[in-house]
């Protein structure tokens, strides 16, 4: 259905994930994040599949999350009788969830992708971004400690000295930068990003599918490759955080469109 928050199809052995919200960025809304969730689950019961393609529509491939709403997550996360740690990997555990697939996963990029929705693009094997799109993990910027493992994963990805600036100074990248630094694969311009993935998608699906499988397993054993559990540390030092009022602070600039003014409190 069209109105669908995630859109889902499978072609030639290739799985499409479309984030479908465009209006809102296709930010971490509960929609989007469940029915993300939902696509993961119906990629690994289809054996068929050889390679997923994790795109979204509009301006923004993920803005991260939803500070306009703030809605519940409708899943129990938001009771009170939950702890603020869990709470917080909540948002984070239907994007996690794309680390059980085992096929290779093509991101994508065709807009904007900030904070989780780095993080998104982060937790697929492969990044085609749009070489004018910006990107980046600016939680320091809002007064929060990143969250989905992203100070786990961009050390790993672009090694420490470009990640440890990108971390501690939330500055953020247009797509030709984060090409030239590791971030992303290729950045090519907005009406070629889906191509350029759907070639890298059917290279992948025309090798032989077990083999494929195999190794992308040997890479991340090779790595100890553990995203969850750092993801879960981060949710705990990202929940105390949000209670800091620099916290505050930052998410009041960012929706006010203007400079914070940190305190340390």
């Amino acid at each position: 259905m069209s109105d669908d928050a995630v859109l889902y199809e499978v072609v030639d052995h290739i799985a499409t994930i479309t984030l479908n919200r465009p209006e809102n960025r296709n930010s971490m809304t509960p929609e989007v994040l469940v029915g993300l969730g939902d696509a993961v689950d119906r990629v690994r019961a289809d054996s068929d599949i050889r390679c997923v393609v994790l795109t979204g529509r509009g301006q923004s491939f993920c803005a991260g999350a939803d500070f306009k709403s703030r809605e519940p997550l409708g899943d129990g996360s938001d009771d009170v009788y939950t702890a603020p740690n869990e709470r917080a990997y909540a948002t984070y555990a239907h994007f996690l969830s794309l680390l059980e697939i085992e096929v290779p996963i093509v991101a994508a990029m065709q807009g904007h992708a900030i904070g989780g929705g780095l993080g998104l693009a982060l937790v697929c094997d492969l990044r085609v971004a749009n070489r004018e799109a910006r990107f980046g993990a600016n939680f320091v910027r809002l007064g929060l400690h990143p969250g989905m493992a992203t100070t786990y994963l961009l050390p790993r990805l672009m090694g420490v000295p470009r990640a440890t600036e990108l971390l501690l100074t939330g500055r953020i990248l247009d797509g030709a930068e984060a090409a030239e630094m590791g971030l992303v694969h290729y950045a090519v311009e907005v009406e070629n990003v889906l191509a350029r993935a759907n070639e890298l998608a059917r290279e992948i699906a025309s090798a032989a599918p077990l083999a494929v499988r195999w190794t992308k397993q040997s890479i991340y054993r090779g790595l100890n490759w553990d995203p969850v559990s750092a993801a879960r540390f981060e949710a705990h030092v990202q929940s105390r955080t949000f209670e800091t009022e620099d916290s505050r602070e930052g998410i009041s600039a960012l929706l006010g469109r203007r400079d914070p003014d940190f305190r340390g409190r």
